[in-house]
């Protein structure tokens, strides 16, 4: 299902004309030219590599590179923003086709995307949206809907909990757009089941170390009070997990575990039984990614934001799916 609404997404993005900037290479062609007839150079900020989730991502986009023949200039920015900016106006400097940025976080970005923007060279947001006053800073959002994916996770948790339970949360990287969302989308539902109630939440910083840290400290706090954990991401969820087998109870019985993303040792953790959901979130973007740069230089309009379809898992159905999982 992911898959075939991400192709239908491309397809209209293929099919669009009346354009913003013009250029030569035609979609599909291996071999990509730049304007001045060499090979195709695009900028590539990553936040870093805090997650399983996010290495798949930077090995979609870099495979798709390779297979283009599109020289990529990758950067690692450790999950700071001021490595991103520095990173952007770098690319600039060396004369990029286009570039893809996954944003840490939402705010602090239209200085250094005007100047990206009056050099001419198109941003596709990948992952992340940015808040900014004026829209045509950037290209086009590449993402799932993460206030959707939150909604699906407290949706699963009501019916799980019937309505009842006390539930810890862990957030992800504080300002960064998933992390606002999908707690966003978890609180509407729970909000509207007052049985259910949040005990306490904290960030995790969407790092498997750090959720394991957070979570002892909720069960040093809340102990057997705990009937579920929610976490913005498979890795604190993971994290979570440990720390409740360290503290001699059951993840998955003891404690309900539910989360977001979808990477295969999610997948294992439930054929397991220790977690018991996820929602999807692909990171596969890289085809998607280089054919809105395709369309853009060849002067096609491109969707401003392409939202992909994610699916909820758990423990019924991941031991029929997990040998397909990609990441």
């Amino acid at each position: 299902m992911k898959a075939f609404s991400f192709s239908l997404a491309l397809a209209a993005l293929a099919l669009c004309s009346c354009g913003e900037k013009s250029g030569s290479p035609n979609p599909g062609t291996p071999q990509p030219q730049g304007s001045t007839g060499k090979k195709l150079t695009v900028g590539f900020s990553q936040i870093g590599a805090e997650s399983a989730w996010r290495s798949a991502e930077t090995d979609s986009i870099r495979s798709e590179a390779e297979k283009r023949g599109v020289d990529l200039k990758f950067s690692d920015a450790q999950q700071k923003q001021e490595n991103q900016i520095k990173a952007l106006r770098t690319f600039v400097a060396n004369g990029v086709d286009a570039i893809i940025l996954a944003p840490v976080v939402e705010t602090g970005w239209e200085p250094v995307l005007r100047e990206i923007k009056q050099a001419n060279i198109p941003v596709v947001l990948v992952d992340r949206g940015v808040k900014v006053s004026d829209e045509s800073l950037y290209s086009t959002l590449i993402a799932s809907d993460f206030v959707e994916e939150g909604r699906r996770a407290g949706e699963w948790l009501a019916k799980k909990l019937e309505g009842k339970g006390n539930i810890v949360e862990l957030e992800g990287t504080i300002g960064a757009a998933p992390a606002i969302d999908r707690k966003k989308g978890f609180h509407e539902v729970i909000d509207k089941n007052p049985g259910m109630k949040i005990l306490r939440s904290q960030s995790g910083d969407f790092t498997r170390a750090k959720g394991k840290e957070v979570m002892e400290a909720f069960l040093k706090a809340e102990g057997k009070n705990i009937n579920a954990v929610y976490a913005h991401n498979d890795d604190m969820a993971l994290g979570a997990i440990q720390a409740i087998d360290e503290a001699g109870m059951k993840p998955g019985t003891d404690i309900v575990v539910i989360s977001i993303d979808g990477v295969k040792a999610a997948f294992e953790a439930m054929v397991a039984g220790k977690l018991n959901c996820t929602v999807e979130c692909n990171p596969l973007l890289g085809p998607a990614a280089f054919d809105a740069i395709e369309a853009i230089r060849a002067g096609k309009a491109v969707e401003k934001k392409t939202i992909a379809k994610d699916e909820v898992f758990d423990q019924s159905t991941a031991k029929d799916v997990i040998g397909s999982r990609k990441y």
